[in-house]
């Protein structure tokens, strides 16, 4: 495994941080998760639920064991200060303040453990002006210009209907951690990474930033709907039996006019080009959807644009995907097993190591599953400690 040897103590909950971990977990890393006596991470009580187990927390946290700790106790603080001496990295997405109000902020935790790699993953970052503010997914959309650009054209602002903003920055520190240990395999040096998931979607903008800078001040982004502003084809459309995009910029006008036996269309001057085409767009639209219901359904309809060399695909849902043969044979819709749950299919692992090509089997923890396997490996407690610790509700269990 790509990451063994590397171990990870890991605050995170909910979304964001956890996929941090998730990932690293995937690749052999030792994930060390601790959770706040007495219920953990709350992710364990977002939908869906079934028998008292979250399918959330499954997914964001296989592979991790779980040390659940109340951290107003004295002696659970030493337990996080001694475990800190022992691992590579610690990752946190708490609140404004609460890292530094235990005395867990990196300058403290780097006295402990010099090649300490800490990474934080908040909504404005640990050094901003907005510092301060608590932030989640749809925030963190809203002010970094994405929901902005989401949408009908002329509309509202809307969501994306995923936590694309907590799983983008997740990935964002997933990477960001593995230059940290690639810096310090060179130097010895360990280091802090500052995780804003607005940075992390504001750098994503393609020409909604730059194009003030070339238009001036003739050019103000702003949702188009289904159907892109400025080149067309370009959007979604209505097929006979569900919804298809089709992405055509100039060198696949030809292809597109001849998937419509319509090879005139090339040279009509209202369709010469990018900018023309999308003038004339609504006329467009309906040549194109016109010439799709003659199909008897989307596949041969989507057949024919391929045939011709034109980008286009199907609308799937999520649903859809679960049985397509794409993402089966990519394995991105991976069947796992849970004590509780039992087979749960979940997404895969998007990224594909040649030097990693099988991904390990395991579970996701009970609450404080891992408690005594964690002291007493790590931490050399022996029975008698930690049945005290556990007396004291120092450490907590839970079967769920």
């Amino acid at each position: 495994m790509i990451l063994d040897g590397i171990r990870v103590l890991d605050f995170t909950q909910y979304l964001a941080g956890p996929t941090v971990t998730r990932l690293m977990a995937e690749m052999g890393a030792e994930i060390i998760k601790i959770e706040q006596a007495p219920g953990g991470d709350p992710g364990r009580l977002l939908p869906l639920i079934r028998d008292g187990r979250s399918g959330f927390f499954v997914q964001q946290n296989r592979g991790k064991q779980s040390l659940c700790l109340d951290l107003n106790h004295v002696a659970a603080q030493a337990i996080i200060r001694e475990l800190v001496s022992k691992v590579d990295i610690v990752v946190e997405n708490f609140g404004p303040g609460v890292m530094e109000k235990r005395g867990f902020d990196y300058l403290s935790l780097q006295k402990l453990n010099p090649r300490l790699i800490m990474a934080s993953v908040s909504a404005f970052g640990r050094k901003s002006t907005l510092s301060h503010k608590t932030g989640y997914d749809w925030i963190a959309q809203a002010f970094s210009g994405l929901m902005h650009m989401t949408g009908p054209r002329g509309g509202s602002p809307h969501p994306v209907g995923i936590g694309v903003c907590d799983t983008n920055a997740g990935v964002h520190g997933f990477a960001a951690l593995g230059y940290a240990l690639y810096h310090r395999a060179q130097t010895g040096e360990g280091q802090y990474l500052d995780l804003s998931m607005v940075d992390a979607m504001f750098h994503m903008h393609e020409y909604n930033v730059h194009g003030r800078s070339v238009a001036g001040g003739d050019f103000a982004p702003t949702r188009m709907g289904a159907h892109h502003e400025m080149i067309a084809p370009f959007g979604v459309f209505k097929g006979p039996t569900g919804y298809f995009v089709i992405a055509v910029l100039q060198l696949q006008w030809a292809g597109m006019c001849q998937a419509l036996g319509r090879p005139e269309l090339e040279k009509d001057p209202r369709f010469i080009d990018g900018s023309s085409r999308a003038q004339h767009q609504d006329l467009l639209i309906e040549i194109i959807e016109v010439w799709a219901a003659t199909f008897d359904n989307n596949e041969a309809m989507l057949g024919a644009l391929e045939a011709a060399r034109v980008p286009a695909g199907p609308v799937l849902s999520p649903i859809d995907a679960l049985d397509h043969e794409y993402f089966l044979d990519r394995g991105m819709v991976r069947t796992v097993t849970d004590p509780i749950l039992g087979d749960v299919q979940i997404p895969g692992f998007p990224f594909k190591f040649s030097a990693q090509p099988e991904l390990p089997t395991f579970e996701a923890p009970l609450l404080g599953e891992h408690n005594a396997t964690v002291l007493s490996r790590l931490l050399g407690y022996d029975a008698a400690r930690i049945s005290a610790l556990q007396d004291a509700k120092t450490v907590v269990r839970a079967n769920r």
